[in-house]
């Protein structure tokens, strides 16, 4: 049975681990990965807009990974369209965006499985070193392909130009123009996943540091003399 602060700090290894993968879990599942505005460009140039009525012409995307939305004003209102991405794969960098999703699939995995172990070591000393700490520390480490992930994603938005590429994805007679675009709470929940672990490794390593035992001082035993065998 292991002693007290082990299962004091494994315990709160696992909460961490669920954490990790309920933040995994909500990040893949939302739409605020990205959220930006957009001009109509083709409106723009043909009423020959000046700077006080560009406000018109400017709408806004928000999408995740897997869908999103945008609202545009070409001059005949707000026009709302869903996006889903698994219609953008010819115009996206779909080799990417599966790279995206796949390690922060192998990241949700992979802390299920640290979890397991985690709770593994909070009942039981465990007899190999791969169920014990180095177990541990080797499941938390390949978990940490969601950093790959987070990081994929963001060279797909800075350098492959995402968020115009799916902005105007199905567009025949407008051409919308990012003006700016800005990550959002989605995409800070997969970095906030990775701190997770890097958590539990620092908990883990803590689990490790020997307390000094109290000692029990045991009662003092009465001593006779010969004086007192006498009386």
């Amino acid at each position: 049975m292991p002693s007290l602060w082990k299962r004091i700090t494994f315990s709160v290894a696992s909460a961490l681990c669920v954490g990790s993968v309920a933040l995994l879990v909500v990040a893949l599942s939302t739409e605020r990965w990205v959220i930006g505005r957009i001009l109509c460009k083709t409106g723009v140039d043909i009423v020959n807009a000046s700077s006080p009525e560009l406000d018109q012409f400017i709408g806004d995307i928000y999408y995740g990974l897997f869908q999103g939305g945008k609202t545009k004003r070409c001059g005949l209102g707000n026009r709302r369209s869903k996006i889903y991405f698994p219609k953008l794969v010819q115009t996206l960098n779909g080799g990417l965006h599966m790279m995206v999703i796949l390690f922060l699939l192998v990241a949700v995995g992979f802390a299920l499985v640290s979890l397991s172990f985690c709770i593994y070591n909070a009942r039981k000393v465990p007899y190999q070193s791969i169920k014990g700490h180095k177990g541990l520390y080797l499941w938390n480490f390949i978990a940490l392909f969601g950093a790959l992930g987070v990081l994929c994603f963001l060279a797909a938005v800075k350098h492959h130009r995402l968020t115009e590429r799916v902005a105007n994805h199905g567009e025949n007679l407008f051409v919308l123009e990012v003006l700016d675009d800005s990550l959002d709470w989605s995409f800070w929940l997969g970095v906030g996943s990775v701190g997770t672990h890097f958590a539990v490794c620092g908990v883990v390593a803590m689990s490790r540091i020997k307390l000094p035992k109290p000692e029990i001082k045991k009662p003092e035993e009465p001593t006779i003399s010969a004086l007192d065998l006498l009386y």
